[in-house]
């Protein structure tokens, strides 16, 4: 069901680095976690009504400014910048 080709291909969509360990333990997790969502579909759910939360008006707030991150200080921890922005990897092809 779940091989370690399927992590590897997942990892790779969610752009993931995974070491060798980390593929055989997600292997065995995820696969374990797919069997216990198999069992729950086999619960008869057929008289248990739908849980639906009503929600009368979404709480809002005044939208107030506070104080910002100065530039440097939220790019200090960037792996890459240029010019005061950071340089992320191109995904979408133009």
């Amino acid at each position: 069901m779940v091989d370690r080709d399927w992590v590897r291909k997942v990892a790779h969509l969610a752009r993931l680095k995974l070491s060798e360990d980390e593929v055989e333990l997600f292997s065995r997790q995820l696969g374990d976690i797919l069997s216990f969502v198999q069992q729950l579909e086999e619960l008869d759910t057929s008289k248990v009504e739908p849980y639906i939360q009503k929600v009368e008006e979404t709480p809002m707030r005044e939208d107030k400014p506070g104080e910002t991150l100065p530039q440097e200080e939220a790019l200090k921890n960037a792996p890459e910048r240029e010019d005061g922005f950071f340089v992320v990897p191109r995904i979408v092809e133009v």
